[in-house]
């Protein structure tokens, strides 16, 4: 396809993706929800096809070189269709937010003013390697009464395929228009160009992937952006705090799955309890083949252990290691002398994602809520559970490290917006 075939090809799904919109905007409940429960069934009707396209990227992007932790993610098994499958179901049970009113109050003058609930309209979403994403951005948009244009990775293209035809049979099994969710069907790196730059068409961005991708659709943009750059996780391990359930949480927020975005990436833990269980933890990280990247205090303790030392990876942390986000079996760990500590250097290296605090502390439990600037903050849970469909949101578009309009997980509100609403009853102003 050339440059003025892709232009035009572009502009084809944007106009088609806007008179979609409006149909699906005013569709009731009901048949938002018949699609999507129609999506569950197709999905696992269809799991030896869907496995088979998927097979066919696996292959040529294994023969293309293409990193670990980016196959693991291109990797589509019966469990992720599974999931989506679910995640399409659990949105069909939600309420309906379109349409409600809130905050309705009568004023001075008589006027009763509110704000109600409306889509956003069409997003364009740009994502790598998680055919999965398919799924979870087309059942988000028609549960939100949006209209979506999908540009996943080359790498995947055949698995995209596959999961988009469902999406638009259970949308015309539905009686809603197919064009609702169109996937970008060429690999052609303009169509990205274009799709970000369609300001009558799309009316919000939505990239997921890699750092670089994300830096490019931000600078480049002619429409607004919901994203986040990178997920440098933290874990605070506190004093006071139960040690055994510490360290089946550090091991879980970190070797649970590597390469997601809310994986843990830094480990803080007060000097109080460090003795007791950097010993537990590292002997954890040591038989799993995770290298420990640590501070001074760190490293003194874990490489006194025979055990750890003799079988693990203990190098000294750099300045840039308390900012990486490494997506792979590498952990930065520091000693700090206590939550204030912790909190001031989260504040300072973390990415805003989401950040953990493992205490029996309340108070600190409490500041470490109000004071860490991150779009997820958690006491005693892993930050593996940063994820939509642990959130209870049925399925997320992406994780937003933003702070305007929608930060964290973003489910169906972040895809809505308000618009006020006046009630009178003759009221004219004076």
């Amino acid at each position: 396809m050339n440059a003025l075939n892709t232009a035009e090809y572009m502009q084809t799904l944007g106009f088609q993706a806007k008179a979609a919109s409006a149909q699906v905007a005013r569709a009731p409940a009901a048949i938002k929800n018949r699609a999507l429960k129609a999506l569950a069934v197709l999905l696992r009707q269809n799991v030896a096809e869907l496995q088979s396209a998927n097979q066919r990227d696996l292959e040529r992007a294994a023969a293309a070189g293409l990193a670990g932790p980016l196959l693991d993610r291109l990797k589509l098994g019966a469990k992720d269709i599974e999931t989506v499958a679910l995640g399409c179901e659990q949105l069909a049970a939600m309420p309906d937010i379109i349409g409600e009113i809130i905050g309705m109050k009568e004023q001075p003058s008589g006027i009763r003013v509110g704000q109600m609930r409306v889509p956003i309209g069409v997003f364009g979403m740009i994502y790598e390697s998680r055919p999965n994403v398919t799924i979870e951005a087309a059942s988000l948009a028609i549960k939100s009464g949006n209209a979506c244009i999908l540009r996943g990775g080359s790498e995947a293209i055949e698995s995209n395929k596959a999961l988009a035809a469902l999406v638009q049979q259970a949308l015309l099994d539905a009686g809603l228009p197919a064009d609702a969710v169109q996937l970008v069907g060429t690999t052609d790196r303009e169509a990205v160009g274009h799709l970000i730059a369609m300001p009558a068409f799309v009316d919000v961005i939505i990239p997921r992937g890699g750092k670089g991708l994300i830096e490019r659709i931000s600078r480049d943009a002619k429409v607004p952006v919901i994203k986040h750059l990178d997920g440098n996780c933290h874990v605070y391990v506190d004093d006071p705090c139960d040690i055994v359930m510490a360290v089946n949480i550090a091991d879980n927020a970190k070797t649970q799955k590597y390469s997601p975005c809310n994986a843990l990436e830094s480990l803080l833990v007060a000097r109080g309890v460090a003795q007791e269980f950097l010993p537990l933890i590292g002997a954890i990280y040591a038989a799993k083949g995770v290298e420990m990247r640590c501070d001074d205090a760190a490293a003194l303790i874990l490489r006194a252990q025979a055990a750890i030392s003799s079988v693990a990876t203990i190098v000294s942390a750099t300045e840039q290691d308390w900012y990486e986000e490494y997506l792979a079996p590498v952990i930065s760990i520091k000693v700090v002398e206590g939550v204030d500590e912790a909190i001031a250097h989260i504040n300072e290296y973390s990415s805003h994602h989401t950040e953990s605090i493992l205490t029996r502390d309340h108070l600190h439990a409490q500041q470490f809520l109000r004071e860490v600037d991150s779009a997820s903050v958690m006491v005693n849970a892993s930050t593996r559970f940063a994820d939509g469909f642990e959130y209870g949101l049925g399925a997320e578009i992406g994780i937003s490290t933003d702070k305007f309009h929608a930060r964290g997980p973003v489910g169906i509100e972040g895809l809505t917006s308000l618009k006020y609403v006046v009630l009178g009853q003759g009221e004219v102003r004076h």
